[in-house]
């Protein structure tokens, strides 16, 4: 139903892609001086992540992993997708823990979890593919980079807060 309608469109996830990266920084810097706040938008990003790897489906797929070459173009709605599904996830837990590395590993534990679940639990009806992963850690380094930058630019707002000189 969600790939359908971004194989239709495919403008749709290069374009979220896009804002994600120019909005997200800002945002970030914002929920940096709000830390309950970005906890609480992390647990609800999950929300989502979760409904679309782990509800089940009504395909017939076979135990294990495909593991086949990597892939990955910016044009491919899929690539896009599945570096969206951890993004944020990522700039909101790097931005409340401060700790963006520690996110960015945690995104890629998440992502490779979700793939056993899908590997070993086959009547979900959920493929396991080692490119999502790979796309989902990609994805996960990217918000993680993001949560530096805003972690970057909410210092600059509170030195500029702090010493009124630098307005």
């Amino acid at each position: 139903m969600i790939s359908t309608f971004l194989v239709e469109h495919r403008w749709v996830a290069i374009s979220a892609l896009v804002l994600t990266v120019l909005v997200a920084p800002l945002l970030g810097a914002f929920l940096a001086r709000r830390r309950r706040a970005a906890w609480v938008l992390f647990a609800v990003s999950l929300v989502p992540v979760l409904a679309l790897t782990l509800l089940p489906d009504n395909r017939v797929v076979l135990p294990g992993c495909a593991t086949g070459g990597f892939t990955f173009s910016i044009f491919a709605v899929e690539s896009v997708a599945n570096v969206l599904l951890l993004l944020p996830s990522t700039l909101l837990a790097g931005v409340a823990s401060r700790k963006p590395w520690i996110a960015i590993a945690g995104g890629s534990v998440f992502s490779a979890v979700i793939e056993a679940t899908q590997a070993l639990v086959p009547s979900i009806g959920r493929s396991c593919d080692t490119t999502d992963w790979v796309t989902n850690t990609v994805g996960a380094v990217v918000g993680g980079l993001l949560a530096m930058m805003a972690l970057l630019i909410a210092r600059r707002w509170a030195r500029r807060d702090v010493d009124p000189r630098r307005r």
